[in-house]
């Protein structure tokens, strides 16, 4: 009870110093479209007979990339519903450019890293050949907006690094194509894979800007314009990257209230508090995110109650509500069950949220950016 107080006291804190507007503004910030996790049903057992408890992760357990079915059942949610202006909600989708090459980093002996572009990893998974096309009719209809979220999605000097060393868990997930095996279920002594900017030395800032200003190039050759914001996997950056961001066109940095600041040298993260509209030495804007919509993450009957409270201390403080939703809650490759639910307690959140405020505007994040820096 009191870690709740707390953190609601916290939450109307953050809301109340950020920026301001009557308006009942409501963003959907969706990670992960883009990037591999669990590439099918038949993997996840091979992996749990292996005694890799990936049941005991809910992104081994029901992320994959977004099939056609998950992306048609997805935008006729969407679609459903229109605000004061005649928009649908719109999803942020923040987006993974690229994936490993796992037959050529094979071929390399391991000494190599390469990648493809999601596209191409999309047309090797059952059922996901026409899936691009529905990314590009989302963005069409304006209710799936794709933005940078990094070139890959894995740390690629842990990882390749775990490789050359022939850690057994990590051979045997690279086998099966992927790589994203939480740490809180393997029994590897590691750091996560997952945090693509984290590090465990400055040296490696420098690559990790050129990785960056080569997935913000190849983001603009997949969707043919720039993106306009930026939010870091797993909320580890160093600021030191964002003027190299703001070079390439980023004027908006997502996130929650807090970044994480890899220092290197086995010292603990620094944590950075934001505000919504704030701005960096860049003059770059953060958009913090003050809102959760979970499903798959927190199993309780009480996820749209929670969002709906989110929504109604943003409003009360005369904020954006910016929610969280990451892609996994609408996949249901794996376990079917999981899109089917949590779409039918999506569509719950927005028609009780429009009943309780019928004046929502639906905007993604750079219509938000747009609209902090022209105000």
């Amino acid at each position: 009870m009191l870690q709740k107080l707390k953190s609601i006291i916290t939450q109307n804190i953050h809301n109340f110093q950020g920026w301001n507007t009557k308006r009942k503004i409501v963003v959907i910030e969706s990670d992960d479209w883009g990037t591999i996790r669990m590439p099918s049903k038949e993997t996840y057992n091979t992996l749990l007979k292996s005694g890799m408890r990936v049941d005991k992760c809910v992104y081994n357990r029901y992320d994959s990339l977004a099939s056609e079915e998950d992306l048609s059942a997805l935008f006729e949610v969407l679609m459903h519903f229109k605000d004061i202006n005649g928009k649908s909600p719109v999803i942020t989708a923040n987006t993974i450019v690229a994936n490993p090459d796992f037959n050529k980093i094979k071929a390399s002996g391991f000494k190599e890293y390469h990648y493809e572009l999601f596209p191409e990893t999309l047309k090797r998974y059952p059922d996901h050949s026409n899936s691009f096309l529905l990314w590009k009719q989302g963005l069409q209809e304006d209710i799936f907006v794709p933005q940078f979220h990094g070139r890959e999605h894995v740390n690629i000097h842990r990882w390749m690094s775990a490789l050359q060393s022939n850690l057994p868990e990590t051979r045997l997930a690279f086998e099966l194509e992927l790589f994203g095996i939480s740490t809180h279920i393997t029994t590897e002594k590691r750091r996560s894979y997952m945090a693509a900017l984290d590090f465990d030395s400055l040296s490696e800032l420098e690559s990790q800007k050129m990785i960056l200003t080569d997935g913000l190039n190849q983001f603009e050759k997949i969707f043919g314009y720039y993106s306009s914001s930026f939010i870091a996997t797993n909320h580890v950056w160093n600021s030191a990257i964002e003027t190299e961001l703001f070079q390439a066109g980023i004027r908006f940095i997502q996130g929650s209230s807090s970044q994480y600041q890899p220092l290197g040298n086995n010292k603990p993260y620094k944590k950075i508090r934001h505000r919504l509209g704030e701005k960096n030495d860049s003059g770059q804007i953060y958009l913090t995110r003050n809102c959760s919509f979970e499903p798959s993450m927190h199993k309780n009957k009480h996820i749209i109650k929670d969002c709906i409270n989110d929504m109604a201390s943003a409003f009360r403080w005369n904020t954006p509500a910016i929610i969280s939703a990451h892609r996994l809650n609408f996949i249901g490759s794996i376990v079917e069950e999981n899109r089917i639910e949590n779409l039918k307690l999506f569509a719950e959140l927005i028609r009780i949220a429009q009943d309780k405020w019928p004046q929502i505007e639906f905007m993604s994040s750079e219509q938000l950016g747009n609209l902090i820096v022209n105000r």
